[in-house]
């Protein structure tokens, strides 16, 4: 069968997208915001395709830079570079940690720290040892998950929910969350979208989409996560009702148990499998390209072997695995991404118009969107996320500084 391009776009995009934000995001969401965490999804979604597109623009400008860091490098300078290239693995870290969290939630719930660690250290070594993620295995991956998605979704509206599940005590008595509690809930389900660097950025190597391709492929994917991710979060909150489901560390299988679809647990687990690994080797491997941009530019050392970089990235995510929990660690990745892509929409924003593909206002929009979502973190994931900004900023600033001069 032949995979026409526009296709073979929303498939790895999907395939490095459905992950974490969809299987354990709506937790964390309904705990800041209650039943009103939906709203959050439409923010969340409209400040991905505005990062899309800076993304897809500054790519075509420079398709030879290492990724969003040479980007921010070129067009605003090193400083914000290596603000930027710090929020960027504080945010990989974040997210490789909730994926690997995610993977040891559903599929080895009695052991999920050790499979946590595991996976992480198996990605990264097929990514050490030059394991790519088709378009093929991308489609089958994305065929795989949603498949499962919707058959959750199927289970949790056909089955009546429990009579008067609790709401939490967020509700019309209380006025709803406030936009403090529905920005946080945006910030959290952020963490959904962000894998459509795997076409608007490809990596070197990667196959490379022409704009008009982009143009239709970017909707097309942020519309059906968007789709999946309101279907998913209301049979969620049909079923367990928001109380309960902020307090589920693998809200999908707590609602097929409530809605009598104990039996598809085996099923819910492989779809839960197949989407932490295909979303997680994007992670990793994005992690690498910035870590890659920093030995080329000599704000790292100049490391001839790839393997050592897998090692850092891994390294990262495992100490995020180990020292925060799973709801703590997708908060602080969903906060560094979106710092991270609050620089790349500022240096999108002075691209030159012939440069340009799409408005410059979505850049100025996404910046905007980017940092304010930021700021809506979780208290502790925002100073986690602030402080691993300041001292990878220090590191890097540091290590140029003492490399010898000329």
């Amino acid at each position: 069968m032949t995979i026409t391009p526009r296709a073979g776009a929303v498939a790895l995009a999907l395939g490095a997208t459905l992950g974490a934000g969809v299987f354990t995001g709506f937790a964390p969401a309904a705990a800041v915001a209650g039943p009103w965490f939906l709203p959050g999804l439409f923010l969340a979604a409209v400040t991905a395709l505005c990062c899309a597109f800076s993304t897809a623009d500054q790519h075509r400008a420079y398709p030879d830079a290492p990724g969003g860091y040479a980007y921010i490098r070129n067009q605003l300078g090193p400083w914000p570079a290596r603000i930027g290239a710090s929020a960027h693995l504080v945010g990989r870290a974040g997210m490789a940690a909730a994926l690997a969290g995610m993977f040891g939630a559903y599929v080895v719930p009695e052991h999920r720290a050790a499979a946590a660690v595991g996976l992480i250290v198996v990605t990264a070594a097929l990514g050490a040892a030059g394991v790519r993620w088709s378009t093929g295995v991308s489609v089958a991956a994305a065929g795989v998950v949603l498949g499962v998605l919707a058959l959750v979704v199927l289970v949790c509206f056909s089955v009546a929910p429990p009579e008067n599940p609790a709401v939490g005590g967020i509700g019309p008595a209380a006025g709803g969350p406030g936009f403090d509690g529905v920005m946080g809930a945006a910030l959290l389900l952020f963490a959904a979208f962000v894998g459509f660097e795997r076409v608007t950025a490809p990596r070197g190597g990667d196959q490379v989409f022409s704009s008009r391709v982009l143009h239709v492929a970017v909707p097309v994917v942020i519309g059906v996560v968007l789709l999946v991710g309101v279907g998913v979060g209301a049979a969620l909150l049909r079923q367990l009702g928001s109380a309960r489901l902020a307090l589920s560390p693998a809200p999908l299988r707590d609602a097929l148990v409530v809605a009598d679809g104990a039996w598809l647990l085996p099923v819910l687990a492989v779809g839960a499998a197949v989407a932490a690994v295909s979303s997680l080797f994007f992670v990793l491997a994005s992690a690498r390209r910035t870590l890659v941009g920093l030995t080329e530019t000599g704000d790292l050392p100049a490391i001839r072997a790839g393997w050592p970089l897998e090692v850092v990235g891994a390294a990262l995510a495992v100490g995020a695995v180990v020292a925060l929990p799973p709801s703590t660690a997708l908060a602080v990745g969903a906060c560094g991404t979106a710092f991270y892509y609050g620089f790349t929409n500022a240096s999108a924003r002075v691209l030159l118009q012939e440069d340009r593909t799409w408005p410059m206002r979505t850049a100025c929009l996404g910046l905007g969107l980017s940092v304010l979502l930021a700021m809506s973190a979780p208290a502790t994931a925002l100073v986690i996320t602030g402080l691993g900004i300041a001292v990878g900023t220090g590191l890097l600033g540091l290590g140029r500084v003492r490399q010898p001069v000329g």
